[in-house]
């Protein structure tokens, strides 16, 4: 499985918190049925690891990949968990660093020229763009791209349903991550990603 070919297939990353371990099965089953076989699952609640490690045994079919990872130790436990790929709110070196060395994708959060700069220096070209909409949304995206013309962006915070397909026209945006999807019970949660996806399925 290509991840980020994968990533780019299906446009949406959801950002999934489980708070509780009970609710994940259900959860990330939804998830599938609703068509979108991707979970960011992020490392802000203390069962996380064991989701992770859930999510790659009972659904073998989805990317499954660790969410607000902010330090190496993180990284390394994600990975071991079963994460094919990594996220954080920003860049944070020693995450790349782990990444590279274990061979999973990387993608920090930036939103300055500075920190797009230093993500480009360590190799990275495809960035989450985040909190989006405190951040000038699509109109700064616009602008950096324009200063680095092989940076792709994920925008990420502030994203719905109601604007995502205008973060999707623009060409240098590979996907978009998202938590709209994730809220309510699993048959609300399949519901709100069958919606999703018709929704972005012309795009």
């Amino acid at each position: 499985m290509n991840v980020s070919e994968t990533i780019k297939k299906y446009k949406l990353v959801p950002v999934v918190v489980i708070k509780d371990f009970a609710d994940a099965e259900s959860s990330l089953g939804a998830l599938v049925r609703g068509g979108l076989p991707i979970a960011e699952v992020t490392f802000r609640t203390a069962c996380a690891p064991d989701v992770i490690r859930l999510a790659t045994q009972k659904f073998p079919e989805m990317l499954v990949g660790a969410g607000t990872v902010i330090n190496a130790e993180q990284a390394r436990q994600a990975i071991e968990c079963g994460a094919k790929f990594v996220v954080s709110p920003g860049l944070a070196e020693d995450v790349a660093e782990v990444c590279k060395e274990l061979g999973v994708p990387y993608y920090p959060g930036v939103v300055t020229p500075t920190e797009v700069i230093k993500a480009v220096s360590l190799g990275l070209t495809e960035l989450k763009f985040f909190p989006a909409s405190d951040f000038g949304g699509l109109k700064t995206i616009k602008a950096l791209s324009a200063a680095f013309p092989q940076v792709r962006f994920m925008p990420t915070g502030g994203v719905n349903e109601g604007n995502v397909l205008d973060f999707l026209a623009f060409e240098k945006i590979f996907a978009c991550g998202g938590s709209w999807m994730m809220k309510g019970s699993a048959e609300e949660i399949e519901a709100k990603t069958k919606s999703a996806m018709a929704h972005i399925g012309g795009v």
